[in-house]
């Protein structure tokens, strides 16, 4: 930990070096110079003080997620300046080389003066993220988005051609903090008047009193007629704190299981049931949480029991690599696995029908939207809350609608 404070305490000397020189070439006002570059001394007192502080047997806290959106707030723009004009200083190492060994003045400084448009195109360049993270902190991490997505299969028996599903992800409810937005967000949920609701996993971030003051508001998402069910997500099985002992942990665990019942939704644990509608079913299959690289307990094969593959199945699995390492190559053949976990990593750019990138795609090969093979297919939901990062830039939460359609897609 001590490394690792020290390591980042490094990191952010340097770019404040170069932020200072950033400011010297354009401000010619010393005392002003000298106040901003005060002010981000201070900054980066209060950033390294607190990283020194975090907890491991407490977690996330809304200081923790306060100075994390401080960090890249402060920090990414700086970054970019600190790039462009590190690529100044190299082109000014090879001319002022160039200069030493040639035949040029010898009394001229090694270095070149900074250029003044330079530390200008760093702040065109740094202004775009600084500008974002601010907005992803006050608004976009609000800014609901209602997601409409039709899906074919030949094989849907006909009575659920139609059928809609409501799926949220991801509540972390310990993050929270304005709970005008959260009833926005329910209200928005109950006016997709689905017929069904499933809920993919974290319902907080590690403990289960984190949902306490959100119980009444999640008890507002009106019955479903064809029911409320969940699963668990990785969040929920308190791993990324410190435990006392074994039992506190086992308790905390049982809390967050009983959470779901408290919000009305039906906890599947390996296990499954089926959606009856007229004469026909479909079968909702829900598991454990099972990431490639986070917990693995969910058991499929468990989950599935005696289902054969001409049932028509839809699975519930958080964390959208059991789908890519496992459900999509399964003989049994799951139609539609619907999932979250990745947020989007809260940040990205995305043009709807046209364009999306996030750095977590080059971590999860399925991190947004719908993806399909041979098939089947998984939906991955961008999440409802957030988490570590107190914002969301380009990736909005989401509250997704699916339409099962009797057929073959001819997009």
């Amino acid at each position: 930990m001590i490394f690792r404070v020290v390591f980042i305490s490094l990191i952010l000397f340097v770019l404040e070096l170069y932020t200072y020189q950033f400011l010297k070439t354009l401000i010619k006002s010393k005392p002003v110079v000298l106040s901003l570059q005060g002010l981000s001394v201070l900054i980066l007192i209060y950033i390294v003080y607190a990283l020194t502080q975090f907890d491991r047997s407490v977690g996330q806290t809304q200081q923790t997620m306060f100075t994390m959106g401080l960090l890249l707030v402060v920090y990414v723009p700086k970054l970019l300046i600190t790039i462009v004009l590190l690529g100044e200083d190299v082109y000014r190492l090879f001319v002022g080389t160039i200069h030493f060994f040639g035949n040029y003045d010898k009394d001229a400084a090694f270095f070149d003066s900074r250029r003044k448009f330079i530390s200008k195109i760093g702040l065109g360049l740094a202004a775009v993220p600084f500008l974002s993270l601010i907005y992803g902190v006050t608004i976009g991490k609000y800014n609901y988005k209602v997601i409409k997505q039709r899906i074919f299969f030949p094989d849907l028996p006909d009575v659920f051609d139609g059928f809609t599903i409501t799926q949220i992800s991801d509540v972390h409810s310990g993050s929270f903090d304005n709970p005008e937005k959260i009833k926005y967000a329910i209200d928005l949920v109950n006016e997709q008047n689905s017929d069904i609701i499933l809920f993919t996993g974290d319902i907080v971030n590690t403990h289960a009193k984190e949902m306490h003051p959100w119980i009444e508001t999640f008890n507002k998402i009106k019955s479903h007629p064809f029911g409320k069910f969940a699963v668990l997500g990785n969040h929920d099985y308190g791993e990324y704190v410190t435990w006392p002992n074994e039992a506190e942990k086992e308790a905390n665990f049982q809390a967050i299981k009983k959470l779901y019942g408290d919000i009305d939704f039906k906890l599947l644990l390996n296990e499954h049931t089926f959606i009856k509608k007229g004469t026909d079913q479909l079968a909702l299959i829900g598991v454990e949480n099972w990431g490639h690289n986070f917990k693995q307990a969910g058991d499929l094969k468990k989950a599935s029991g005696s289902l054969t593959k001409q049932d028509f199945k839809i699975l519930m699995s958080h964390d959208p690599s059991h789908w890519d390492k496992v459900v999509q190559h399964d003989d049994k053949h799951y139609h539609l696995t619907l999932s979250g976990h990745t947020h989007g990593m809260q940040f990205g750019i995305e043009i709807p029908g046209y364009f999306k990138w996030s750095l977590v795609q080059y971590v999860y090969t399925q991190w947004a939207g719908l993806y399909e093979n041979l098939g089947r297919y998984v939906y991955v939901n961008r999440g409802f809350g957030f988490h570590a990062y107190p914002g969301r830039v380009g990736i909005m939460p989401e509250i997704t609608v699916i339409e099962l359609k009797k057929g073959v897609s001819i997009a």
